[in-house]
């Protein structure tokens, strides 16, 4: 009797584990460096890279092209859903053409690409991947069948981007031709295009993500008059304005999208309440780079020649000039997953995984 309880436990265990996966069975990304896992490696004309040592060395212990020490927000949530981790659409596309892999990857897919931003002319120099051609890579693969239409209702999709645009805003040496409240517009003019393009190829679980707090990143000590003692304020407000377009254009996706779910993770405020009490978070510094050199080590890219890096790359928040720490990472999804709604709204992503019926989407 003993034995046929601990065989009904394992059997209902594994059931439902089963269940609870297969509700997200896939997550499907667009964004720029805090999420490209690979992508711009598998990209030779790019000249974005962090595929050298000792990006990935925290978790990986090798270079995976993430920009990071570790693990990114999506691959946190994937192994809170208890998924594989998505492959750059570079990489698995190269495996669909020259026959080591017969279809791609059933539990998603990143099309991310670091450098990029949501105007198509952001670093294209570079030779990254916009957003709008990120989203093509994705239209082509449903257009043509090569991803399963009740694959892409289930699956989560998270989009990240803006940063890029914002920082090289003030990068320019001329006056702008935009006044930075008619830029941010023009930027969220193109997130209202992607949401709506997603929608007509399937999507129904859509999380935006918030910029974090873009003016505080090591690397403006790169930017001419950026202050180097504090976060720089006319950034931040800019971060701020389009922010806040991002969560009203998530808070019209259930009148204008019938059976579409959208929610807003609000990584901004997030990343201010690390800076704002550090040691609570387990953060030692919450200014400089771990990985760099220079003021704030926001001079030098983490792997390039002079770089240092600290002992323990956890304790910072910053892992190099632009990109936060795989702990700040950890900290950020696990508030995503199962925070309330001063973080991610209306529901947080483990309500969104898990109680949510499919019936209701079309």
């Amino acid at each position: 009797m003993e034995r046929l309880a601990l065989t009904f436990f394992f059997f209902s265990s594994l059931l439902i584990s089963v269940s609870f996966s297969l509700h997200v069975p896939a997550i499907i990304t667009f964004g720029d460096s805090i999420f490209d896992a690979g992508n711009n490696h598998f990209n030779k004309n790019c000249t974005a890279q962090a595929d050298f040592p000792p990006y990935g060395s925290s978790f990986f212990h090798h270079p995976t092209g993430r920009f990071t020490n570790g693990r990114t927000v999506a691959d946190f949530i994937s192994q809170f859903i208890g998924i594989e981790l998505q492959k750059p659409y570079l990489e698995a596309r190269i495996a669909v053409i020259n026959g080591s892999r017969k279809d791609y990857p059933a539990n998603g897919i990143n099309f991310a690409s670091a450098g990029s931003g949501v105007l198509t002319e952001t670093n294209k120099d570079w030779g990254v991947i916009p957003i709008q051609d990120q989203l093509r890579q994705f239209q082509a693969l449903v257009k043509q069948s090569q991803i399963d239409k009740n694959l892409v209702q289930q699956s989560f999709f998270f989009f990240e981007s803006g940063s890029n645009d914002i920082f090289n805003y003030f990068l320019q040496f001329d006056t702008p031709a935009l006044a930075p409240d008619a830029y941010v517009q023009a930027m969220l003019a193109e997130v209202a295009k992607l949401i709506d393009q997603l929608y007509n190829l399937g999507a129904r679980r859509i999380a935006v993500f918030s910029l974090g707090q873009v003016g505080c990143v090591p690397a403006r000590a790169l930017l001419p008059g950026a202050p180097v003692d504090r976060c720089y304020g006319k950034m931040n407000v800019m971060v701020k304005n389009y922010n806040k377009g991002l969560e009203s254009l998530v808070q019209n996706v259930p009148t204008k999208y019938p059976g579409a779910i959208a929610v807003f993770g609000g990584v901004y405020d997030l990343v201010q309440r690390f800076r704002a009490n550090p040691t609570r978070y387990g953060f030692s510094d919450v200014s400089s780079a771990c990985c760099g050199d220079g003021t704030l080590g926001g001079l030098v890219q983490c792997g390039k020649e002079g770089y240092k890096i600290c002992e323990n790359p956890n304790a910072f928040l910053f892992w190099d000039y632009f990109h936060p720490s795989e702990h700040a990472y950890k900290l950020i999804s696990k508030a995503l997953w199962h925070g309330k709604d001063s973080v991610i709204r209306p529901v947080n992503l483990k309500s969104l995984s898990n109680n949510i019926s499919l019936s209701t989407i079309h």
